[in-house]
This record gives C-alpha cells, structure tokens and sequence, in this order.
C-alpha cells in the first residue's frame, strides 16, 4: 500500500480544544481533509492502596453530560514528566501518593493527537485533602467492584484501567 501524504493543515477552531483540518493525498492519488481534535499528552493512574483497593474520582464530564467514576489523572504539563503529572494529579484530585510507575501509553482516538499515558500507583495512602478546585468526590472501591465497573466501560479510561490491570498482574 502506498502511504498517505500530508498535504498541509489549517485551523478550524481554537478555544478548550483545538481542532486542525488536515488534508492528505491518499493512496489512489485523491486527495481529502481530515478533521484532528490536537491534544496535549495525558496520564491515568491506576491507584491502589495496601489493602488493594482501588482509588477513584467521581467528576463531572462534558462529552457524555454526567457524572463519571473515572480514572484521576489530566494534562502532563509542558516539559513535565508523565510519572511526575501523574504523581501531581493524583495527590491533586484524591489526596492520595504512592509508588508511580508507568506502564504503556496509547493514542486516544484515530482521529486525534491526544497520547495518554498509563500509571499505576501502589501502596497508595492519603496523604493530604483533594485540591479545592478539582469539583470531584473521592471514592475507594474494592478490586473486584472496579473490574466489574471497568467491564460496563461507564468511564473514559477503560483502556488505561486493563493495561494497569494488565501490568500489575491483577485482571
């Protein structure tokens, strides 16, 4: 197969996210543009405590217009560490510190820049309260409830929660 040849790209929006059109001459010689959501790289940290039980956060999302028991983590910051944004986020928005190791990274979607980093955090304790403008609520559940949760896919990082699984051994 022939690879595709970018053309050029051009904004289409800027504001939260950034979307780019992205034109490419295909294999058969046609060309066609591609809309690309550009996101900075992020983490999601699999977080256990001693008694391997699994911390999370409850947040509102905007996409889906709920609340979600989601992976902690966000945007690994401008010359920053995926280990040390995924230690900062998760003392951020749960209060929580462990041992961080990463795990694998994958890309979010085929139509986006967006690379997201997998953490997994063990031997996890509280160790300060959440950050105030996080707006999330903290929730511990045991390893068993989480894979049934991970199972129904009701988070954004369903990927992230089996490759952590995955690496610790615990699916």
């Amino acid at each position: 197969m022939r690879p595709w040849r970018k053309l050029g790209e051009r904004d289409v929006f800027r504001g939260y996210r950034h979307v780019v059109a992205r034109r490419f001459e295909l294999p058969d010689g046609t060309e066609a543009d591609f809309e690309v959501l550009v996101n900075p790289p992020t983490v999601a940290v699999l977080a256990l405590t001693r008694a391997d039980d699994v911390v999370l956060v409850r947040e509102f999302r905007p996409g889906p217009e709920r609340v979600l028991l989601e992976l902690p983590g966000g945007i690994v910051d401008e010359g920053e560490e995926p280990l040390d944004a995924a230690r900062r986020e998760l003392v951020e928005e749960t209060g929580y510190d462990g041992n961080v190791r990463l795990v694998g990274a994958y890309s979010a979607s085929a139509y986006s820049t967006h690379r997201k980093h997998t953490v997994v955090a063990i031997d996890c304790r509280r160790v300060a309260d959440p950050a105030a403008d996080e707006h999330v609520d903290v929730v511990v559940l045991p390893l068993a409830e989480f894979r049934e949760h991970l199972r129904h896919g009701d988070l954004t990082d369903v990927a992230a929660g089996y490759q952590g699984l995955d690496a610790l051994n615990r699916l």
